[in-house]
């Protein structure tokens, strides 16, 4: 059976999946690929990450946009968002935490945005590849800072199991107000075990973030969901840079 029928030249073709790859791209670590396949993104979709549980029709759907160079498939956003929040706090075999927001869920979100806000001519600032400190969106000015808290807690207790974000990500994510006033509470307990060098650094970063935080919202859109996906990512990358930078100092 035919899928779908398409037409065009090798150039037009090359483009649009040259166009894909460039709105996948996102900061990543040192021993990580630059780019993940159709495949690897589509399963970061899936159940417990198998195949057999990617959404009927969604690869095709996803193909036929990355050739066509349109938005991709409204349902992958739902879909990988979904995932996130429901392995929030999941663990491998020893008991450690495993990150939720991946690289591959990161760039997969990243460029469904990106492609969203060219489409449609949006007024809206895209996501770029890494941190930007000057994105205003409620969406990504809380991913950051909920990135920020749950790093002042890692300080605070070196070696913990269990973040802020095994408890606390999917409802930071859709409804803010609901548990940002007690994560800024745990803040200031988290802060008070640092020195005061981490301290201060600490709370002026999280005044520059708050800064373009007027109140905490009810709920966010799925877009801005996706919105504080990226901004808790690009956060947490900078921090490993940051620290990696210093190391190698």
């Amino acid at each position: 059976a035919v899928r779908f029928w398409y037409e065009g030249t090798v150039q037009q073709i090359l483009d649009h999946i040259e166009r894909h790859f460039e709105d996948c791209a996102i900061v990543h670590g040192p021993n990580q690929p630059a780019t993940h396949s159709l495949f690897k993104l589509l399963v970061s979709t899936a159940v417990q990450s198998d195949a057999k549980n990617i959404q009927p029709n969604l690869s095709g759907d996803m193909m036929r946009s990355i050739l066509n160079g349109t938005p991709y498939p409204k349902s992958l956003l739902a879909a990988v968002m979904n995932r996130i929040k429901a392995e929030q706090s999941k663990k491998d075999q020893k008991g450690k935490s495993i990150q939720n927001v991946s690289y591959a869920r990161t760039s997969l979100i990243k460029a469904i945005l990106v492609r969203e806000s060219r489409y449609y001519h949006s007024d809206q600032k895209e996501v770029g590849m890494s941190l930007d400190i000057t994105n205003k969106n409620i969406g990504y000015r809380l991913g950051r800072l909920f990135a920020a808290l749950e790093k002042a807690q890692e300080a605070a207790n070196p070696g913990i199991n269990a973040t802020i974000r095994d408890r606390f990500y999917g409802a930071a994510s859709s409804t803010p107000v609901a548990v940002f006033a007690l994560l800024m509470k745990l803040k200031n307990h988290h802060v008070a075990k640092l020195n005061r060098g981490w301290a201060i650094n600490f709370e002026k970063l999280i005044g520059e973030i708050m800064s373009g935080i007027d109140e905490f919202p009810a709920q966010l859109s799925l877009s801005d969901q996706g919105r504080f996906a990226v901004g808790y990512y690009h956060q947490r990358q900078d921090f490993f840079t940051t620290k990696e930078n210093k190391n190698n100092n």
